[in-house]
């Protein structure tokens, strides 16, 4: 029988482990300084909150989900974001009745997406996101950018570029929704059947198409930026100024819509150049009405994610190193059953004074205990036959060094310390 992981979903290995180790703890230490604590939603929801959610027009719930029927014939959808499940876990929970804004990351997120798996992006990926609920102000929508920003940068990732754009709200959007249907109704040949689709249900999506000839129709649409209200108009113009404030550079991009509903006003994506062709890093914006949309109390949103695949191949693609940890500092090399069982005990006295420590558990001769020492790269071995216990010493090697020496077996801890 030949088993193999399914398609588009990888192993990760304990040998490559430490850089997700790594993202992980520095990211964590990052969101410490902007005060967001962490959130972990479950695996699987209820379908109805990601078709209520997301929009049923869109591509994750028309194409991409994974969903199926429980034992109880309740439709249960593996999550396709991290959005909706934080959204729906803060009304739950009434979250709302606390101090706001309600400030939230997640981190390693699994989401599933059915999808052709690609570079950076498989069908079950990793995101770090944060979510801010509570807050109507442009300077939140400037902060999680900048909590993106200062991830990117201190990873040592500098070659991006900022796009945003701004998607209106329910009082200006239907009127330019009105402007893109004339547009693309005297089009529609020249758009694919799924655009055309789009057309009918919403226009916007059309704006998101990845198809070549529904963007070079796309290019010459009416722009939403020239038919926002005057509120929309005004905390767009209020988020140019908080980002040219703190000096992250911006480029205003009219054909950038994401590709969620519940997205208003505010939307923006991170580009890398790292690697030659662009890529986008990191997605989001604002969602002022999904809580209400999904059952809860209106109150405006904002946030990002981020996949961790892409940002680990982009910082490979720039050669930027990620800190090896300190490889095993001892194992304990035994010869007889006397030395092998106090052995045990002295591995377990080196744990506890914080060394990692390791022995042979195979029964292997002295000459293989040290190969296998050698492979896993430890920095010493230590030596322990029956003459040196009843000597109460123990032969402490250094493996770079090939020196040897004898020391106390009290001592042993405090020397490798």
């Amino acid at each position: 029988m030949d088993i193999k992981a399914p398609k588009g979903t990888r192993d990760l290995l304990p040998q490559e482990s430490y850089k997700w180790q790594y993202l992980e703890n520095e990211i964590r230490e990052i969101t410490k300084r902007f005060n967001y604590k962490e959130i972990r939603t479950p695996m699987f929801e209820h379908t109805e909150l990601f078709q209520r959610g997301v929009g049923d027009t869109t591509d994750v719930v028309q194409k991409e989900m994974y969903t199926f029927l429980d034992k109880g014939e309740r439709s249960i959808t593996l999550r396709p974001e991290g959005t909706a499940g934080a959204a729906r876990s803060f009304i739950e929970h009434g979250l709302a009745g606390g101090p706001q804004p309600t400030k939230m990351y997640y981190l390693a997120l699994s989401v599933f997406r059915y999808e052709n798996p690609q570079a950076g992006r498989l069908r079950e990926h990793h995101q770090f996101g944060v979510e801010v609920f509570g807050a109507k102000d442009a300077t939140t929508d400037a902060e999680v950018i900048n909590l993106a920003w200062t991830v990117l940068n201190h990873f040592g990732v500098h070659n991006l570029e900022l796009n945003i754009n701004s998607i209106g709200c329910p009082n200006c959007r239907p009127q330019y929704n009105a402007a893109l249907v004339e547009y693309f109704r005297a089009r529609e040949d020249e758009l694919c059947e799924t655009c055309r689709e789009r057309l009918e249900k919403n226009p916007l999506r059309i704006l998101d198409c990845k198809e070549e000839k529904c963007k070079k129709v796309a290019a010459g649409a009416p722009r939403i930026i020239d038919s926002l209200c005057e509120d929309c108009q005004e905390h767009f113009a209020h988020l140019q100024s908080y980002l040219s404030e703190i000096g992250i550079p911006f480029k205003i991009n009219p054909y950038i819509v994401r590709g969620l509903d519940y997205y208003t006003k505010t939307v923006f994506e991170i580009i890398s150049h790292e690697i030659g062709a662009q890529g986008t890093v990191c997605g989001g914006g604002r969602y002022d009405g999904l809580l209400h949309q999904i059952g809860g109390p209106e109150m405006p949103g904002v946030g990002f994610g981020m996949g961790m695949e892409r940002l680990l191949m982009v910082m490979e693609g720039a050669g930027i190193e990620i800190p090896r940890p300190e490889e095993l500092k001892v194992f304990l090399c035994t010869m007889g059953e006397q030395a092998r069982t106090y052995g045990f005990g002295l591995l377990k006295r080196l744990r506890d004074a914080g060394i990692s420590a390791d022995m042979d558990h195979s029964a292997r001769s002295l000459k293989a205990q040290m190969k296998y020492a050698n492979k896993l790269q430890a920095q010493y071995a230590a030596v322990l036959g029956e003459d040196e216990l009843n000597r109460g010493v123990i032969k402490l090697r250094n493996m770079a060094a090939s020196e040897e020496r004898e020391i106390s077996l009290e001592t042993l801890a405090e020397e490798l310390n």
